[in-house]
């Protein structure tokens, strides 16, 4: 009890003096140890690093999870200590909605149909979305948050203990130069009847506060040592988040291309799907993929002599629309047709359809009766059906 006692007394005269110097140097009346400017560099690029680190890791996280309230539900879990829950992605979601459409629709429809095609492709992109949070969580959030919650930690404790060490040093210091003040003024004015006795105090006075700070200042230089590894080990963290920034940019360029490469799967997907449109009663509007860039919308292009089109029954078979829009049946007209230069690669989904390379020149018309989203191509003997969005019109 005791012990504790005088610690507490102890513990409170340095609190109690440590305030004393910090409030007297706020107000210009105690002279402060300055660190060296090397110091004070590695302090400056530590809280640096430490505010665009919190900055970076914030945003990153919004940036994989826009949901705030997801946000704070994976971080309760994470201070919980507890496994966050699977959670699906909107992608995932779009795709079961899509695919339950199509069911009540019919599957066998064209509607259904591409809502089918396009859920799959949405629940793959969600896929990729999930795999691609899992690794930059992994790779980069992780070492970042690391960083905070642990070096940064232990660096911003050693300060602490720097900081008290320095005001325990201005302290001693402010001290002793009291006690040389008092030695210099009583031995400039003795008195003659207690002059050894006071001068003998006033020296042993100085003496310890020598010693004290004699021990401070070696606290304070240790102190001030450690503190410098732990700064000077930023440069190591710098090339660890370099590393990790590394992977990161990685993973996201691998989902992105993952991302464009199911795009380019489904659209080619929509280009051949969509020729089971042409003749369709049931096909009020044109397939998804099927809108045509600005370029060729405005363009018309001359069509050969008007047959006349049986309008179609379902169930019924339309022999004469068939007729017309069979490609190996036709032949071109003698003016209206046009050259146009194939924009993308196009595989052929039947005999009636032609194969596409980009970059190449092809000759193209429109016949009555047919699908505006297609035309008729011809490359020398070759003919058949071609998209209207995979050409550019020239004139």
């Amino acid at each position: 009890m005791d012990f504790n006692v005088k610690k507490l007394a102890s513990d409170a005269g340095v609190f109690f003096s440590r305030a004393m110097q910090f409030t007297e140097e706020k107000l210009g009346q105690a002279e402060k140890t300055e660190l060296d400017a090397h110091f004070e560099n590695l302090l400056a690029r530590a809280d640096s690093t430490k505010n665009w680190t919190e900055k970076i890791l914030r945003q990153t996280e919004v940036l994989l999870q826009p949901n705030p309230s997801a946000r704070v539900e994976e971080f309760l879990y994470e201070k919980l200590d507890r496994k966050v829950p699977s959670r699906v992605t909107n992608g995932e979601l779009l795709a079961q909605y899509m695919t339950e459409a199509a069911n009540d629709f019919g599957p066998g429809t064209p509607y259904g149909k591409t809502l089918i095609k396009v859920g799959e492709t949405q629940r793959r992109l969600g896929a990729a979305e999930r795999d691609f949070i899992h690794s930059a969580s992994i790779n980069f959030l992780t070492p970042l948050r690391n960083f905070l919650e642990g070096d940064w930690r232990t660096i911003s404790k050693e300060r602490r203990i720097l900081q008290n060490r320095r005001l325990d040093l201005d302290a001693c210091k402010a001290r002793l130069k009291k006690a040389k003040a008092a030695e210099a003024k009583a031995a400039a004015v003795p008195d003659f009847q207690e002059t050894r006795p006071r001068n003998y105090v006033l020296s042993a006075s100085a003496s310890a506060a020598e010693h004290e700070l004699r021990l401070t200042q070696t606290e304070f230089d240790r102190q001030a040592e450690v503190t410098r590894l732990l700064l000077e080990g930023i440069s190591s963290t710098h090339v660890n988040h370099l590393r990790c920034l590394h992977e990161f940019v990685e993973s996201q360029t691998n989902y992105y291309a993952q991302c464009y490469q199911y795009m380019l799967d489904l659209q080619k997907q929509l280009g051949r799907f969509s020729g089971t449109f042409v003749g369709n009663a049931e096909s009020t509007s044109p397939p998804p993929a099927a809108a045509s860039p600005p370029a060729v919308a405005a363009t018309t292009l001359p069509a050969v002599p008007t047959i006349p089109v049986v309008p179609t029954i379902v169930g019924v078979p339309n022999t004469v629309a068939e007729s017309v829009l069979n490609p190996n049946e036709v032949k071109p007209p003698a003016s209206g047709t046009r050259k146009a230069r194939v924009l993308y690669d196009y595989e052929a989904a039947d005999s009636t359809e032609l194969a596409l390379l980009a970059d190449e020149m092809i000759t193209v018309y429109s016949l009555p009766g047919m699908d505006p989203d297609w035309l008729i191509g011809e490359r020398g003997n070759q003919k058949g059906k071609v998209p209207v969005t995979y050409l550019e019109l020239l004139s």
